[in-house]
C-alpha cells in the first residue's frame, strides 16, 4: 500500500453529534401491526373440525398476514425520509427484501391451504377447485392477475436473476409491484370472513392501505415533483476521471435547500435523447454541496450508467431525495478511517472532505489508472492533514490482503476508530470480517450496500 500525505494537523471540520437510529421502534411497530393482524383471525375464527377446517383456517390467516406484508412492502418502497434517511436507505432495502420474501411464502401457503381445505370440504381435485376459485369467485380474476405478477416481482429479485438481468429491466418489473398489489386487494374484503360484516375490521384494513398510499403519493409523486420544479437542475458539466468513470456537475436554484449531506445519494433521471428519463437510478454526491451546484461520478455499469458519458450542458435533469445515512452522524469517535473499492470511492470522497476529527482513507483499486478523483484525494489530505492510502494489483495482478493484521499495521489504533465502507458486496462482507477480527465493534463499522 501507498501512502500520500501524513501530515496530522488540527481538522478544520466542526464536529456533528450523533444521532439514535429509530431502526429498532419501527421494526417494533411492524411486529406489532403483524400481531393485531394474527389476533384479528384469532378473535374471529372459533372451533375448527376437520382437516379441511385446520387447512382452510391456516389459509385464512396466511392470507391476512400476506395481505398486511403486501401493504408494509409497499410503504417500504415509498422512500419516507424517517426511513430512507434516519434508519438507512440500505437497511430498509433489506427490510423490503424480506418483507418480499415473507409475502411471497405467505401467498404460496395461502394459496396450497385454501385451496386444499377447499377440496377436501367440496370431495373434488385440486385442479376443478382451482378453475371453480379462479372463475366463479367474486374478484378472483384480478388477484389471480396480482398472484402472477408478485411471483414475477419475486422471481427477478432473487440475487440469481438479478446478476442476469439489467437494472433497468429489474426496475420496471419492480414497479408492477403497485399494480399486483392494486388487484388483489379486493378480493381481501369480498370474501375474507374476518372482514364480512365487520366494520371495524374492515375499516382498520382500508386504514392500512390507503395510509401506504398516501405515503407513496406524497413521497414518490409530489414531493419529487415539488423538489424539481423548485430547484430546476440542469447539467452543467461531464468530466471523464478515469476510464469509464465519469462525474457529472448539476447546476439548480436554492440547492442549500436540499439538506444534501456529504455520504448521501439522489435518485436520477436525466431527460435526453437515450432514454435515461425512463429509469431513476442512485448515484452519491461525490463531493459536498457548493453553492448551486451537485455533483455525482458515474462508472459505467449499466444501460444508465453506460449513458452518462453522452449527457450535453443544458440537458435537465430530475432528482429525488438525498437519501442515505452514510453520514458524519454515525461517528461515535473522532477517528475515522473510510475504505472504498472502486467507484465507492464517490460518498467517501465526499465524507473525507467533511468528517469531523483524524481521517484515513483506505482507497483499493486494481491499477493506479482507476484512481478515480485521486487528485482530489491528495488535495484534501493536505488541506485537513489526514491520509490517503492506495491498495493496488501488484505487477503480476496479485491482490493485497487487506486482512485483520494488516489493517492493523496500516491503521494504528484501529479499534477505537469509526469505519466507513463503500463497494462491492463481497469485497463490504470480507472487509467487515477483517475489521471485526481486528477487534472493532460492530456498532463502529458503517456501511450502505444495495445488492440484496
Amino acid at each position: 500500500m501507498t501512502t500520500v500525505d501524513e501530515r496530522r494537523t488540527a481538522s478544520a471540520v466542526p464536529a456533528v453529534a450523533t444521532r439514535r437510529s429509530p431502526a429498532a421502534a419501527v421494526l417494533a411497530v411492524l411486529w406489532a401491526g403483524a400481531a393485531a393482524v394474527a389476533l384479528l383471525w384469532w378473535s374471529d375464527t372459533g372451533s375448527v373440525v376437520g382437516a379441511a377446517g385446520w387447512l382452510t383456517g391456516a389459509g385464512r390467516i396466511a392470507g391476512l398476514l400476506c395481505g398486511y406484508s403486501c401493504a408494509v412492502l409497499v410503504g417500504l418502497m415509498a422512500r419516507v425520509p424517517l426511513l430512507e434517511v434516519r434508519v438507512g436507505s440500505d437497511r430498509v432495502a433489506r427490510w423490503h427484501a424480506m418483507a418480499g420474501r415473507y409475502t411471497v411464502c405467505l401467498l404460496v401457503a395461502h394459496i396450497a391451504l385454501i385451496l386444499t381445505g377447499y377440496a377436501a370440504q367440496d370431495h373434488a381435485s385440486i385442479v376443478h377447485e382451482t378453475l371453480n376459485v379462479v372463475l366463479d369467485y367474486p374478484d378472483m380474476l384480478k388477484a389471480t392477475a396480482g398472484t402472477v405478477i408478485l411471483f414475477a416481482v419475486g422471481i427477478t429479485s432473487m440475487r440469481a436473476a438479478r446478476r442476469r438481468t439489467s437494472y433497468e429491466f429489474w426496475y420496471y418489473v419492480h414497479l408492477l409491484t403497485y399494480a399486483a398489489v392494486f388487484l388483489a386487494f379486493f378480493h381481501q374484503l369480498t370474501l375474507g370472513n374476518d372482514f364480512n360484516g365487520k366494520p371495524v375490521a374492515t375499516a382498520f384494513w382500508y386504514a392500512l392501505y390507503l395510509g401506504v398510499a398516501a405515503l407513496v403519493l406524497w413521497f414518490r409523486v409530489l414531493a419529487p415533483v415539488r423538489l424539481n420544479l423548485r430547484h430546476r437542475l440542469r447539467v452543467e458539466s461531464v468530466r471523464q476521471e478515469a476510464p469509464g468513470v465519469y462525474s457529472v456537475v448539476v447546476r439548480g436554484r436554492r440547492i442549500d435547500e436540499l439538506g444534501a449531506r456529504a455520504g448521501q445519494f439522489f435518485r436520477w433521471r436525466f431527460f435526453g435523447g437515450d432514454g435515461m428519463g425512463w429509469t431513476s437510478t442512485p448515484y452519491s454526491l461525490s463531493a459536498p454541496p457548493r453553492g448551486d451546484l451537485l455533483r455525482i461520478t458515474v462508472k459505467a455499469l449499466g444501460d444508465h450508467s453506460a449513458a452518462v458519458s453522452l449527457l450535453r450542458p443544458g440537458t435537465r435533469v430530475w432528482a429525488e431525495g438525498p437519501y442515505g445515512s452514510l453520514t458524519a452522524d454515525r461517528a461515535t469517535g473522532h477517528r475515522s478511517l473510510l475504505i472504498a473499492a472502486g467507484v465507492g470511492v464517490t460518498p467517501l470522497r465526499a465524507l473525507f472532505e467533511t468528517l469531523p476529527g483524524e481521517v484515513t482513507l483506505l482507497y483499493r483499486a486494481r491499477t493506479a489508472e482507476d484512481l478515480a478523483l485521486g487528485g482530489e484525494l491528495e488535495a484534501i489530505a493536505r488541506w485537513r492533514g489526514a491520509r490517503v492510502l492506495y491498495a493496488l494489483n501488484g505487477p503480476q495482478g496479485e491482490r493485497p490482503a487487506l486482512t485483520a493484521d494488516a489493517l492493523r499495521a496500516t491503521v494504528p489504533g484501529l479499534a477505537g476508530h469509526d469505519v466507513y465502507i463503500c463497494g462491492p458486496h463481497g469485497f463490504a462482507q470480507e472487509l467487515y470480517g477483517a475489521l471485526r477480527a481486528a477487534g472493532v465493534p460492530d456498532r463502529r463499522i458503517h456501511h450502505e450496500s444495495f445488492e440484496l
